[in-house]
């Protein structure tokens, strides 16, 4: 029902008091509130002095609420997303929490905490080679934690056992190299040779780690020798860049060279056609000749020998007149005559070039051989 019900003049009080007064009294709202609670524990309501039947029912009630939070405080904890809570139930392995606002039960359970953000460790060592060599090595493992569980409960100092694991690997692989391989040729390789070893042994140790990475920053030779061994590491590297250059200038030169022999192969063999051919036409045309010759031979000497004498006497400068009787004067342009004579003769040395070394002594040697046709 409303304060203010119609029916009268004075608004209605809740708390029992009258219309014309201002605000409830705060004691009188307490004692109210103090009987109705002390009616709930069975205790009686205040007289009308204001006295308590039961006094010490709000103390205890207070009490019991300010020892209820502190359990709810005492009982919750909060885990990050980086990282895992294990609950353990009288040192009893009980569940494993996830991020968020989490609940255990204490003193009965307890709890702990266990970062699995990836993690990185850094380790600087010496140690010996295959080929007893000493090499310092500057390697970097990154890792991180799979197994809450197995990382608090089944080793008692897991990323020890990781120091301790990681050197134990890094030696063996290290040991079963040579000098060259770990500083130089196979850094890679043992690295990851190296990463896998290490992961067996925290399998076997179950630590609850996984290695993602494993990383030979540096590896160098001792101080005392690290000048002499750059010298040698220099040196190696020149014949490297040697080699190198070596080969690219066979790749340039010997497929050059192939082709150079592949064209005067072929030129040989055309040379070689034209010979046979010239020596066959050669042959074919004595033939012919020889033939005529057989059905003329006084005429055939006159022909052999006027054509030998034309070609013998067009490379001569000299100029022949037949004068047997009179004084007439004869006008010889010497001058015009030698020009001519010069173009023939170039023009006949062109075409005895063009023309095979064997037709050209054939064209000389029928007149040779006239006196035997004779």
């Amino acid at each position: 029902m409303a304060w203010n019900e119609p029916g009268g003049n004075k608004p209605r009080d809740p708390w029992g008091g009258g219309g014309d007064q201002g605000p409830p009294d705060m004691d009188e709202v307490i004692k109210q509130l103090r009987d109705r609670l002390s009616g709930l524990f069975g205790g009686k309501k205040s007289g009308g002095n204001g006295s308590s039947g039961n006094a010490g029912g709000v103390p205890l009630l207070v009490i019991a609420a300010a020892l209820v939070i502190f359990y709810g405080f005492w009982a919750s904890f909060a885990v990050d997303n980086k990282e895992r809570a294990v609950v353990l139930t009288f040192g009893k392995y009980s569940r494993t929490l996830g991020p968020g606002l989490n609940w255990h039960l204490p003193p009965f359970e307890s709890y702990a905490k266990v970062n699995i953000a990836q993690r990185k460790i850094r380790l600087e060592e010496e140690m010996l080679t295959r080929d007893t060599n000493i090499v310092g090595v500057d390697l970097e493992i990154q890792y991180k934690v799979v197994d809450p569980l197995s990382f608090l409960l089944k080793a008692s100092t897991p990323e020890e056992v990781l120091i301790n694991s990681t050197e134990s690997a890094l030696r063996q692989v290290v040991g079963s190299s040579s000098m060259d391989d770990v500083l130089i040729l196979q850094r890679e390789s043992i690295a990851e040779k190296a990463k896998i070893l290490l992961q067996e042994y925290q399998d076997k140790y179950s630590t609850g780690i996984q290695i993602d990475n494993f990383v030979l920053d540096e590896t160098r030779p001792p101080d005392a020798v690290r000048g002499a061994f750059t010298d040698v590491v220099n040196a190696k590297e020149d014949e490297e860049r040697l080699q190198n250059e070596a080969q690219a200038y066979a790749n340039e030169i010997i497929p050059v060279a192939r082709g150079q022999a592949q064209r005067r192969l072929e030129e040989a063999q055309g040379y070689k056609q034209e010979l046979v051919a010239n020596a066959q036409g050669d042959a074919s045309r004595f033939t012919d000749l020889l033939s005529e010759y057989r059905k003329a031979p006084q005429v055939t000497r006159d022909r052999l020998y006027l054509e030998t004498m034309e070609v013998v006497l067009s490379n001569t400068s000299k100029v022949i007149v037949d004068i047997k009787e009179g004084n007439n004067m004869f006008y010889l342009p010497l001058d015009q005559l030698m020009k001519d004579r010069k173009s023939s003769s170039s023009n006949s040395s062109k075409s005895n070039a063009n023309s095979s070394p064997v037709s050209q002594g054939d064209s000389t040697g029928y007149g040779s051989r006239s006196g035997g046709l004779r």
